[in-house]
C-alpha cells in the first residue's frame, strides 16, 4: 500500500556550493496520489527525488535543512533495507543503475536483496516483464538493448520490488510515444493499487490526469496544485522551461475562447462553436530509396550482433543527399541506432554495404571517415573523457594531426556555435547533462564533418534547451552540413526534419517528406509512433501545417 509524504521547509546545497539545489520546499502527498514535477534543467527536480529516497543527504553530502517524512517517519531515519521497501527510485541516468548480465538477472537483483523466496522472485518477474515489453528479451545481455529498452528495464527492476512509493526521474525520456503510454498506464495501475507515484517529466501530457502538478523554477516550487490550473497558463509554463500544450497555444494565438489541453478537447470546442471548416487534402507520398545523387548509399544491409540468433537489421536500403535534414524514427529496439552506427563504421554490416561519396566505408581509413561523418552518442558520457571542455572539444582534431593554430580556431568556433564560450577550462563532468550533450556536439563540430549524426540529441533537456539545440542544428544545416537525428520527440521531427525514415523490427516501414509521413497516422501507429497534438489536429482539419505558428497562420487565411 502507498504511504503519505510530508515535506517541510526542505533545503539542500551540494558540498561547498553556496547556491541551494532546492530551497524551502513544502508539500503534502496523500496515499496513492500521482504527483508530476516539472521545471527547467537545474531547477532542483532530481535533487528533490534524491531527498525523497534518502540519497540526499545519505550519499550526496551537503547542507541539509528541513525534513521529509514517509508514512510518518523521517526519510533520514530509514535503514537502507527499509528504504528499499518504502521508496523506489528510477534515476534520470537510468543506465547508471543497470549492471547485471541479462534482463532477468537485473530484475531479480533487487528482489534477491530483499531475501524473497525463489518462487516469489520468478512470479514478480513474470508479472512485470511482458507489460514492460521485455518478455522477448528475458535472457538478452543488457548491453545489446536499445536505450529505450534499458530505460524500461530500469523501471521494471524498481517496480518489481513493489515499494510503497515509486519516484521516477524522467522515466519516459528515451521511450517511443506508445512506450510512454505504457509507462503512464503502469503508473495508473500502481496508483489504483494505492501506490504513491512521483514522476519528473517535461511533457505536459504526462501531468493531465495527475492529482498534483509541482512546477519548479530556480530551486523553488512556484506552483503546486491541480494540473489544470497551471497547464492552462502558457507564460508560466514557458518560464519554467515546460512546453505548453500545443492546443492551448493555438487557441491563444487564434483568440478563441476555451483552454483545451488535449486534441479531443480542442476538436470538441471547434465543432461546438463552429470555429473553422475542415478540408480534405490528398497527399501522395514519395519514396526516397532511389540511387540518384546520394552522398551516402545503404545497400541491402543486414546486421546481427554476436551471440544473437536473429538479424537486427534486415535488408536496409536508403540514400542520403548532401544538405538533407533527416529524422530516423521508430519504436524502441527497431534498429535506429544500429543503422546509424553503420554510417561511420562503428558497426560493419553482416551483409550488404554502406557507400559514402562513391566509396565503401570499408575502404576508408578511420581519420578519413571521421572528416566525412561525425557521430554524437545518445549518452554523451559514452564519448566524454578529457579533464576540460577545451581538451575534449579539441581531442579529435589532435588525433587527426591538425596543427595547434587550426585546433584553436576550430575549437573556438565550435564552442561559440554550441553556446559554450566561457566553459573552456571547466570539467565536463561537473556540467549538467544538457551541457555535456553540447560538449559532445562541439567535439564533433570541431572536426567539421560533412554529415553529423545525433542519437536522441534532446534527451534530458528542457523545452527551451531543446529548441536551442535544434535551432543550432538548423543553422548548421543551412551552412551545408547534412544532419541526421534519431529521436522519439515527434514535434522535433515535425518542425525540423525535411524527411523522415520510419523503422520497425529492423526494416524501413516508411520513407518520405516529413509532412507526408505524418499524414498517415495508421502507418505511424504500426511503428508505435503518434504525431504531436498539433499535427493530429492539423490532420483532422485537413491543413498542411506542422507547427502551432503555421497552423494559426493557415487558419487565419481561410
Amino acid at each position: 500500500m502507498g504511504v503519505p509524504i510530508s515535506i517541510k521547509s526542505l533545503s539542500f546545497s551540494y558540498g561547498n556550493s553556496k547556491e541551494p539545489a532546492i530551497k524551502d520546499i513544502n508539500g503534502e502527498i496523500s496515499e496513492g496520489e500521482l504527483v508530476v514535477i516539472m521545471g527547467h534543467g537545474g531547477a532542483g527536480k532530481s535533487t528533490l527525488c534524491y531527498a525523497m529516497n534518502g540519497i540526499v543527504p545519505r550519499f550526496y553530502k551537503g547542507n541539509y535543512k528541513g525534513n521529509i517524512s514517509i508514512g510518518g517517519k523521517n526519510a533520514t531515519g530509514f535503514s537502507i533495507k527499509e528504504m528499499a521497501g518504502a521508496v523506489g527510485l528510477v534515476f534520470q541516468d537510468f543506465e547508471a543503475q543497470l549492471f547485471s548480465t541479462n534482463v532477468e538477472l537485473e530484475m531479480a537483483f533487487g528482489l534477491e536483496n530483499l531475501c524473497l523466496p525463489r518462487d516469489e522472485i520468478s512470479g514478480r518477474i513474470d508479472k512485470y516483464i511482458d507489460f514492460l515489453g521485455l518478455g522477448g528479451k528475458r535472457l538478452s545481455d543488457t548491453s545489446t538493448l536499445s536505450g529505450g529498452q534499458k530505460q524500461r528495464l530500469a523501471i521494471g527492476s524498481v517496480i518489481a520490488m513493489e515499494p510503497s512509493v515509486v519516484v521516477m526521474d524522467e522515466p519516459t525520456s528515451d521511450l517511443d510515444p506508445l512506450g510512454r503510454v505504457d509507462i503512464l498506464s503502469l503508473a495508473g495501475l500502481l496508483r489504483d493499487r494505492k501506490r504513491t507515484i512521483i514522476m519528473v517529466d517535461y511533457d505536459p501530457d504526462t501531468a493531465i490526469g495527475a492529482d498534483q502538478l509541482w512546477l519548479m523554477k530556480d530551486s523553488e516550487i512556484i506552483g503546486q496544485g491541480r494540473p489544470e490550473k497551471y497547464l492552462s497558463d502558457e507564460k508560466l509554463l514557458l518560464s519554467c522551461g515546460v512546453m505548453p500544450p500545443q492546443t492551448l497555444s493555438l487557441f491563444n494565438r487564434m483568440g478563441w475562447e476555451g483552454k483545451p489541453l488535449t486534441v479531443e478537447a480542442a476538436i470538441d470546442l471547434i465543432e461546438k462553436n463552429n470555429l473553422v471548416k475542415r478540408h480534405s487534402l490528398m497527399r501522395d507520398a514519395k519514396n526516397h530509396t532511389g540511387n540518384n545523387n546520394f552522398f551516402i548509399k545503404v545497400r541491402g544491409v543486414c546486421f546481427r550482433y554476436p551471440g544473437v540468433d536473429s538479424d537486427v537489421l534486415k535488408d536496409i536500403n536508403f540514400g542520403v543527399k548532401r544538405g538533407e535534414f533527416i529524422a530516423i524514427l521508430g519504436q524502441n529496439g527497431s534498429g535506429k541506432t544500429t543503422i546509424a552506427k553503420h554510417l561511420n563504421r562503428l558497426l560493419r554490416p553482416t551483409s550488404g554495404e554502406v557507400i559514402i561519396d562513391g566509396k565503401p566505408t570499408t575502404r576508408y581509413k578511420h581519420n578519413e571517415l571521421a572528416r566525412l561523418v561525425g557521430y554524437v552518442f545518445q549518452n554523451p558520457d559514452h564519448q566524454i573523457f578529457a579533464s576540460t571542455v577545451q581538451e575534449e572539444v579539441g581531442f579529435g582534431l589532435k588525433i587527426l594531426g591538425e596543427d595547434p593554430k587550426t585546433i584553436k580556431r576550430n575549437v573556438e568556433e565550435a564552442l561559440a556555435v554550441t553556446g559554450l564560450e566561457g566553459y573552456e577550462h571547466r570539467s565536463p563532468f561537473v556540467l549538467t547533462k544538457g551541457e555535456r550533450q553540447r560538449v559532445a556536439v562541439a567535439s564533433v563540430l570541431a572536426v567539421r564533418p560533412e554529415v553529423i549524426i545525433l542519437d536522441e540529441p534532446t534527451t534530458g533537456l528542457d523545452y527551451q534547451h531543446q529548441k536551442e539545440s535544434l535551432e543550432m542544428l538548423k543553422d548548421l544545416n543551412k551552412k551545408g552540413h547534412t544532419i541526421i537525428i534519431i529521436t522519439h520527440s515527434m514535434w522535433i521531427a515535425e518542425r525540423y526534419a525535411h524527411r523522415c525514415i520510419v523503422m520497425k523490427d529492423g526494416k524501413i516501414l516508411d520513407d518520405g517528406v516529413t509532412r507526408q509521413v505524418f499524414a498517415d497516422e495508421n502507418r505511424l501507429s504500426e511503428a508505435s509512433l503518434v504525431p504531436s497534438p498539433i499535427v493530429r489536429l492539423s490532420n483532422w482539419l485537413g491543413t498542411d501545417a506542422m507547427t502551432v505558428e503555421d497552423l494559426a497562420e493557415e487558419l487565419k487565411l481561410q
